[in-house]
């Protein structure tokens, strides 16, 4: 979802540090040009060292002697790598807050049971209505699911770009509580649906019987989860308990891919295509695949507006594609790559991804109680 900043030349003698502050970056690295000054004011704050940084080992790779030329020149010089972007899925324990996670249960909870009586709940909540409202605009399964999809879509990439505007007007946590209490229960309509309905649609293949199909369909999904999920590096301010930001990370799986929410979501869906093997599967598919495609551009632009240079920095050394900036030259591993995955949140995923399969009975029986 890299190469160096820190210039070999004259004029480029800041120590080395990993920042989480990109803009500290920028000016540490005496870039020529700055495009979103109006972004971020110059002061003394963006000079002092990042109490929140994490150290983060140089590399030797391959750069362009400025942002400017890096455009235009096919000339590199050697210098030490600095990520511009923040360290994803970093987690320090001993900088945790007992009160923090205890207002996250709190927040959680709170937000499980409105869900519940205003939306999921038959006798008191929307769910049922909405998704009969939906259901009389067309008798095909196929129609309504791609339907529920774009509202979806639609309400979540279209308040996802209102987040500048929206933040300025009530604040980053209240717009947050927003877009979580407005997503949360148009994700959930589309999830039961499909769950209710994933086998009322023209069989198109039958392979669940097919030798290893099973065990490839359940590797897929669990690779996907790892993808799916950069989201929730910091669950503290998914629950707005710390103030929500627009990150701008850049390790662990962003060097595989620039968009790995993307990339997880075409393997879910390549995954459970194969097993169930009908019309409505196929549809789910390309609906969510298409969401996602368009966020990949959404997401860019929104980054490239916030971040500006430090943003287009790292565009050009990560990729798209999986692996395809690591291929062609423009990413190289760390050796010790394999250590920005052996951190907790990506534990977190594992055991989740795996309590999640386990539980498909559940979720199945507890869909259809819904009749939805």
């Amino acid at each position: 979802m890299a190469s160096s900043l820190i210039l070999s030349n004259s004029f480029s003698s800041f120590p080395r540090r990993f920042t989480s502050n990109p803009t500290q970056l920028l000016l540490a690295t005496s870039i020529p040009t700055f495009q979103n000054q109006t972004k971020y004011s110059i002061s003394s704050k963006f000079l002092r060292p990042n109490p929140n940084s994490v150290p983060f080992s140089s590399r030797i790779i391959r750069t362009q002697t400025s942002i400017r030329d890096a455009d235009t020149s096919s000339s590199s010089s050697v210098s030490e790598e600095t990520v511009v972007g923040e360290d994803s899925a970093a987690f320090e324990l001993g900088k945790q807050k007992m009160s923090s996670w205890i207002y996250f249960s709190v927040i959680l909870g709170v937000a499980l049971y409105v869900l519940d009586v205003a939306w999921i709940d038959n006798s008191t909540g929307f769910g049922k209505s909405f998704i009969q409202s939906v259901s009389t605009l067309s008798e095909s399964h196929e129609a309504v699911m791609l339907i529920l999809i774009f509202i979806f879509a639609t309400v979540h990439s279209g308040l996802a770009s209102l987040r500048d505007k929206g933040e300025e007007l009530i604040g980053e946590r209240a717009y947050r509580v927003l877009f979580a209490g407005v997503s949360l229960p148009l994700a959930m309509s589309t999830v039961v649906y499909f769950i209710n309905h994933r086998y009322d649609g023209v069989q198109l293949w039958q392979l669940q019987s097919a030798p290893a199909v099973h065990q490839l369909v359940w590797l897929f999904n669990f690779i996907s989860f790892f993808f799916l999920y950069p989201s929730t590096f910091n669950l503290l301010e998914v629950a707005a308990v710390d103030k929500p930001k627009m990150h701008l990370w850049e390790t662990g799986i962003m060097r595989i891919t620039r968009h790995p929410q993307m990339v997880g979501q075409v393997i879910w869906c390549l995954a459970h295509t194969i097993w169930i093997g009908n019309s409505v599967a196929a549809v789910a598919s390309i609906g969510l695949v298409g969401h996602h495609l368009f966020g990949v551009w959404n997401g860019d632009r929104r980054l490239a507006k916030r971040y500006g240079e430090a943003f287009e920095v790292v565009r050009r050394r990560t990729s798209i594609v999986p692996f395809a900036a690591i291929l062609d030259g423009r990413q190289e591993l760390p050796k010790d790559y394999i250590k920005e995955f052996v951190r907790l949140p990506y534990f977190s995923i594992t055991a989740l991804t795996l309590g999640a399969y386990f539980a498909h009975p559940l979720m199945q029986a507890a869909s259809s109680r819904l009749q939805w």
